[in-house]
C-alpha cells in the first residue's frame, strides 16, 4: 500500500517536475529584412543579447554541435549512461570535475535552473527533469531550446545572437570553420571565446573539423580550407538599417523577431540618397528628413527611412520617426479634391476656376507667387498647387463632405470636426503622416491597376492600410461576388488626377528627373506647409509610391525649404533606383471621348465655337455647359456693341463672345494677351448711365506730401472713393499689387514710397477706376 502511495506520489511529482516554461528570460527585439536578413535589433532588458527561440538549426551547426557536446542525442531518452560513467571515471582520475557527462537536454534543464551547484545532488534532479522533458518535447524542439540559450561568452546568448555579434551574417550562412567555432563555445563561454584565449579556441576548434572529417561530414579539403580560416577579432555591433522601423516594432512586438517587408538592398541605396541631401540642406539648418516606399499592388514596404540615419547622434531630434509624426499637409491634399470633383460630375479637367481676392471670414488665402490669374483651368490650378482655385472647389464641394471622404480613404490623423479646420484643410491646416500619405496614394493606385482585373467593378479591400510585416496578408478575396459597382474614388477620377500629376514641370536642376523620364511618367505632388517648415513630396508609377518629407523635427521654418526645391529632388533620387513600370491604362469603360469648350473647358454651350475632344469621367457628362460664351450684336469692325435702335441691321453682326464675370476678367486680361473684353456699347447706343464710383481722394494727377507724427513715424495717406451702391465690395490695387477690399465706407490707408504710383478700384460688377498720384518727399 505504502510502495503504491510512493509510486503514485512519485509519478505526480515526476509528471510536474516541469515548469510551463522552462525559460522566462527576456529576449532582444530583432528585425529582419525580406531575405531573413538582420536589419536591426534592440538588446534584452537583462542587457543579454538573447534573440528570440527559434528551433530552425542550421544543418553545420547542428553537426557541429552535436558531434562536441552530445553525439547520441537522438538515440537516447535524455540521459545517456554510458556519458555519465565515462565522465565519472574521468574525475576520479583525475581528482576533480573535468567532465559532466551531461547530454543537451540535461544541459537544457540546468540552463533552465540558472546556474544551480554543480553537486550530486543537483545532477541527480536534472537527470530527473531530463527524462520528463523528452517525453514533453520532440528532440529538434529541445535542440533548439539548447541553441537558443547557451552562453556564447560576454553578453551573447544564443545561436543567432552570436553568429550576428561574431560573424556577422544569420546562422544558416556560417561556414564549416565559423560552426564549429560556435559550437565548442558554450562549453566554457567564460574561459575561452575570441576575445581571449584564442589559441585554446583555434584548438578546440579545429579538433572538432578533424572530427566532422573522420565521421564524413566534410571532405579533407574542405576540413583543411576550414582550419585556414580565422578566428574573428571580438564581437562586431549589430546592424543599424532602419533603426526607426526598428523603434516601431520595440514598442509594438518587444522580445520578437519580426521579419519584414523591407528590401536591404534598397534600404542601404535610400538612407544614401537621405544622407546626400542632408548634407546640402543641413547648410540651410534643415536637418530631418523621411522617406518611405511601398509596392502598389501589395501595400507593402520596402524602405524606411524615418529620419536621418546617423547613428549614435540624437541631436537635432534624429531620433524623432517622422514617417508616423503628424506634420501639416500643406498642398499635399489636392490632389483628393480634384479627383472628388470629378468623380462626383461637378468639373472637368479644364473646367475653369477664380483665381482672385478671397477673403471669407478672417480667412485670407493667397497663392505662392501673391498674384491671381482671374480664371485658371482646374488642371492647370493643381498642376501648379494654387490655393485660391483649390480653396474655391472645396467650398464649391463641401467641407464637411470632403472632411468625411479623408477620413474614409485613410487620412487617420484628421481627428477633429470638420469645423476645426475650415477651408485651410485644403491649404495645410490639418495634419497627416508621410505613412497614412502614401497609404492613400497605393490604393489609389491599386484600384486603378485593378479595374480591368476586376471587370470594371471594385474591391472594397483595395482601400487599406501599408504593411511591412512579411507575409502578412490582409487582401480581400477577388470573389468577383464580393466586388462592388463603386468605390470611394473611382479609375477615372484616379486617372484625371494622376494625367494632371504627371504633367508637373519639373525644376531644370532635378538631375535625376531626366534619368526617370527613360523609364516613365511618374504622377507627383508636393507640398509647402505655412513658415516653410515642411517640405512634401509624393510620387506613383503603377508599381510603387515614394513619400518624402523634409524639414525640422522641432517645426523651425527655414526660408526656401518648399516641396519642389528640398524634397521632389530626393523623390526623383529614389524612382532612379525603381524598375520602370509603364503607365496605368486609361479606364475607357467609365469615360468619354466628348467635345469642350476651348477657352472654358465645359462642355460646349449654344454658342461655343472653337472645341477640341477630351476624354472625361462619365460622372462629366452632368456638369453644366459653358456659361461664358453669350451672343452679343457689335458692329461690323466689332469695336463696339450696337443695336437696331442705332444701327441698321444689316450692319450689326451677331457674335460669340468670351465674357468672364467682371471680377475675374480684370485680373485674366492682364494675363491673356488674347483676351477681348466685351466692346463698350457705342456712344450713341449707350442709355447715359451715371458712373458706378469715383474717387474722393485723390484727386487727378496730385502730389501727395505725407508728414511725420511727433513720434517720427511717417504718418499714412487715406483714400477715399465713393460707389453708387455702397455695400458693394470694391478691390484695391496698388501698382497692379492687390493690397486689400472693402465694403460699407471706402476707405484704404497706405504708406506708399516716394515717387509715382497708380490706385485702382474693382468693383464686383467689374467696373474699374484709376487715379494717378505723387508721393513727395519733405
Amino acid at each position: 500500500m505504502l510502495a503504491g502511495s510512493l509510486i503514485i506520489t512519485g509519478g505526480v511529482v515526476f509528471w510536474f517536475c516541469l515548469p510551463i516554461n522552462l525559460f522566462n528570460d527576456p529576449y532582444s527585439t530583432v528585425l529582419e529584412d525580406k531575405y531573413g536578413g538582420l536589419l536591426g535589433a534592440r538588446i534584452a532588458d537583462d542587457g543579454q543579447w538573447r534573440f528570440p527561440e527559434n528551433d530552425d538549426v542550421p544543418e553545420k551547426f547542428e553537426k557541429s554541435i552535436l558531434l562536441f557536446e552530445d553525439e547520441h542525442f537522438y538515440l537516447h531518452p535524455g540521459v545517456n549512461p554510458f556519458s555519465l560513467i565515462r565522465a565519472a571515471y574521468q574525475n576520479m582520475k583525475e581528482g576533480e570535475i573535468v567532465s559532466g557527462g551531461s547530454t543537451i537536454t540535461m544541459q537544457v534543464i540546468r540552463m533552465s535552473r540558472k546556474g544551480k551547484a554543480r553537486t550530486l545532488q543537483q545532477k541527480l534532479i536534472e537527470i530527473f527533469m531530463a527524462l520528463r522533458l523528452e517525453m514533453r518535447m520532440s528532440k529538434k524542439e529541445i535542440l533548439g531550446l539548447y541553441v537558443s540559450h547557451a552562453p556564447f561568452g560576454g553578453n551573447v546568448v544564443g545561436l543567432g545572437a552570436a553568429s550576428w555579434r561574431y560573424f556577422n551574417r544569420p546562422p544558416q550562412a556560417l561556414s564549416w570553420a565559423e560552426a564549429a567555432t560556435l559550437a565548442v563555445l558554450p562549453n566554457a563561454p567564460a574561459l575561452i571565446h575570441p576575445g581571449r584565449n584564442r589559441d585554446a579556441l583555434i584548438t578546440k576548434r579545429n579538433k572538432l573539423l578533424k572530427k566532422l572529417f573522420e565521421n564524413g561530414n566534410i571532405d579533407s579539403l574542405s576540413c583543411y580550407l576550414a582550419m585556414l580560416e580565422v578566428l574573428p577579432q571580438k564581437p562586431v555591433p549589430l546592424p543599424q538599417k532602419a533603426r526607426h522601423l526598428l523603434s516601431r516594432v520595440f514598442r509594438d512586438k518587444k522580445g520578437e523577431i519580426v521579419k519584414t517587408t523591407i528590401d536591404p538592398y534598397l534600404q542601404d541605396q535610400i538612407e544614401e540618397i537621405v544622407l546626400n541631401h542632408n548634407k546640402f540642406w543641413s547648410d540651410n539648418h534643415v536637418y530631418n528628413a523621411a522617406i518611405l516606399v511601398a509596392e502598389v499592388e501589395t501595400g507593402d514596404i520596402v524602405a524606411y527611412i524615418g529620419n536621418i540615419p546617423k547613428y549614435g547622434q540624437r541631436e537635432h531630434g534624429n531620433e524623432v520617426d517622422i514617417i508616423q509624426s503628424r506634420r501639416s499637409s500643406g498642398s499635399i491634399l489636392k490632389p483628393i479634391l480634384f479627383a472628388a470633383k470629378n468623380d462626383a460630375g461637378e468639373i472637368l479637367p479644364n473646367t475653369l476656376v477664380p483665381d482672385i481676392p478671397l477673403q471669407i471670414g478672417g480667412f485670407t488665402p493667397k497663392n505662392f507667387s501673391l498674384s491671381y490669374e482671374g480664371m485658371v483651368p482646374a488642371q492647370q490650378a493643381l498642376s501648379r498647387s494654387l490655393n485660391i482655385p483649390s480653396v474655391f472647389m472645396l467650398k464649391d464641394f463641401g467641407l464637411q463632405r470632403f472632411h468625411h471622404l479623408l477620413r474614409d480613404i485613410g487620412m487617420s490623423t484628421i481627428i477633429y470636426p470638420a469645423d476645426h479646420y475650415g477651408l485651410s484643410l485644403i491649404l495645410g491646416g490639418a495634419e497627416v503622416t508621410l505613412w497614412d500619405l502614401v497609404g492613400v496614394y497605393a490604393s489609389f493606385s491599386r484600384t486603378l491597376n485593378h479595374f480591368y482585373d476586376y471587370s470594371g467593378r471594385y474591391d472594397p479591400g483595395d482601400f487599406r492600410s501599408l504593411n511591412f510585416i512579411f507575409n502578412k496578408r490582409n487582401y480581400t478575396s477577388k470573389n468577383f461576388g464580393d466586388l462592388e459597382k463603386t468605390s470611394l474614388i473611382s479609375a477615372s477620377a484616379i486617372w484625371q488626377t494622376y494625367e494632371a500629376l504627371s504633367r508637373v514641370n519639373r525644376p531644370v536642376a532635378l538631375k535625376s528627373w531626366q534619368n526617370f523620364s527613360s523609364m516613365g511618367k511618374v504622377a507627383w505632388k508636393t507640398g509647402t506647409s505655412f513658415g516653410f517648415r515642411d517640405a512634401w513630396a509624393v510620387g506613383t508609377t503603377p508599381a510603387y509610391v515614394v513619400g518624402v518629407w523634409m524639414g525640422n523635427a522641432d517645426g523651425e521654418g527655414r526660408p526656401g525649404l518648399t516641396g519642389l526645391n528640398a524634397a521632389a529632388p530626393a523623390l526623383f533620387d529614389v524612382f532612379s533606383l525603381l524598375p520602370g513600370s509603364g503607365w496605368f491604362d486609361i479606364p475607357y469603360d467609365e469615360m468619354s471621348r466628348i467635345a469642350v469648350c476651348k477657352q472654358s473647358g465645359h462642355r460646349p454651350g449654344m454658342y461655343c465655337t472653337d472645341t477640341v475632344f477630351q476624354w472625361v469621367c462619365n460622372t462629366g457628362l452632368k456638369t453644366e455647359p459653358c456659361p461664358y460664351h453669350i451672343l452679343t450684336h457689335v458692329d461690323q469692325n466689332k469695336e463696339f456693341r450696337v443695336n437696331i435702335d442705332c444701327e441698321d441691321q444689316s450692319n450689326i453682326i451677331a457674335s460669340s463672345w468670351f465674357v468672364l464675370p467682371a471680377v475675374p476678367e480684370w485680373y485674366y486680361a492682364k494675363k491673356h494677351a488674347c483676351y477681348k473684353s466685351l466692346p463698350p456699347v457705342r456712344r450713341d447706343c449707350y442709355s447715359g448711365d451715371e458712373p458706378a464710383m469715383g474717387f474722393i481722394f485723390p484727386a487727378p494727377s496730385s502730389k501727395i506730401f505725407v508728414p511725420t507724427d511727433l513720434g517720427g513715424k511717417e504718418g499714412k495717406t487715406v483714400f477715399k472713393l465713393a460707389h453708387r451702391i455702397p455695400e458693394t465690395v470694391v478691390y484695391w490695387h496698388l501698382d497692379d499689387t492687390y493690397i486689400g477690399h472693402t465694403s460699407g465706407q471706402h476707405q484704404m490707408g497706405l504708406n506708399p514710397l516716394p515717387g509715382n504710383h497708380v490706385i485702382t478700384a474693382v468693383d464686383e460688377s467689374g467696373n474699374s477706376i484709376s487715379r494717378e498720384f505723387e508721393i513727395v518727399n519733405d
